[in-house]
């Protein structure tokens, strides 16, 4: 049985904990849907919020990282006392990224990347420390063939061995190479699960995550709204006059359209309040047949290095 099972059988909506662990992140419009209280008191009570409408509203799945500043802090704060949750919640993080933020908004590195197995064995301690037996997914945050991480031969026995001790063991992909990067983690033979960006701006990696999904892998999509592009907040016309139209929020259509992919298990949402979360839920109602985004939609697609350079010019705000 894949890890994500318990998940993907409630609800195909994970909660991803990025913009909700740190002041500062890439999403557009966060200074709207966040408002200007950033202090650690305010954006705890906020993840707990947040974590009570998904649990509500029947997710299963979050996700957290070391590098999203206090993020595995606030949901471990969350899951003490709440033994109710048992065996029903999978809980993932990942490590690679350090947050070095230091809560300021105006840091120029908000976090720094480090593949190595050092690295692991440290990130992997910090995390059992908040979460103890709790996480059942560790993963490699944001992977890339250039990175070199999957043909580190130390690094891989380690991942093996703690994949042994009973913690399932992930990638995550970025950049406009993911589908190469996912074939080679596929050549390991080691994972239980890839997370990567599809959306309907972004969607080379898709034939790699079939693959992925054949093999027996649990498919977990990050960044359905594409930081931000694919909500109100962005300018993708197509899809504002097709939500509109159906009097549908767009983030709704987005999440929809990743969830109607054939290999899709779960579809992370990035929400930073309930509204939005329960927003983000429409999706469920909205799946598209046969995993075909709309013909209206077809024409948001763009060329995958042109859609990571894009991304790679966002503001941290």
């Amino acid at each position: 049985m894949s890890v994500l099972d318990p998940a993907a059988a409630a609800r195909p909506v994970g909660l991803g904990l990025a913009a909700l662990g740190r002041p500062a992140y890439i999403n557009l419009g966060r200074d709207h849907d966040l408002g200007r209280d950033r202090s650690r008191t305010e954006l705890e009570r906020r993840a707990h919020a947040v974590l009570d409408a998904a649990w509500v509203a029947g997710v299963r799945y979050f996700d957290a990282a070391r590098s999203y500043g206090l993020a595995e802090a606030f949901l471990s704060s969350w899951l003490a006392g709440r033994e109710r949750a048992g065996d029903s919640l999978v809980i993932g993080s990942k490590w690679g990224y350090a947050y070095t933020g230091q809560w300021r908004m105006t840091e120029p590195v908000q976090e720094r990347k480090d593949l190595s197995a050092a690295t692991f064995r440290r990130q992997l301690d910090e995390s059992r420390g908040l979460l103890g037996d709790r996480l059942n997914l560790y993963q490699i945050h944001s992977a890339t063939i250039e990175s070199g991480v999957l043909e580190d031969d130390e690094l891989l026995a380690e991942l093996a061995a703690l994949r042994r001790s009973g913690v399932a063991v992930g990638v995550t992909v970025t950049g406009p190479g993911q589908a190469e990067t996912i074939d080679r983690a596929l050549e390991t033979g080691i994972f239980d699960t890839v997370q990567a960006t599809w959306n309907l701006l972004e969607r080379s990696a898709a034939p790699a995550l079939q693959r992925a999904h054949d093999a027996g892998l649990g498919v977990i999509v990050k960044e359905a709204l594409a930081n931000g592009r694919l909500t109100i907040h962005g300018a993708e016309s197509a899809l504002l006059a097709y939500a509109h139209e159906r009097d549908l929020p767009p983030d709704a259509v987005a999440i929809a359209a990743a969830i109607s992919q054939p290999w899709s298990d779960v579809v992370l949402s990035g929400a930073v309040s309930p509204e939005m979360l329960a927003s983000n839920l429409r999706a469920l109602g909205l799946v598209l047949d046969g995993g075909r985004p709309a013909a209206e939609l077809s024409q948001l697609c763009v060329d995958p290095y042109v859609y990571w350079r894009r991304r790679s010019r966002l503001p941290w705000q």
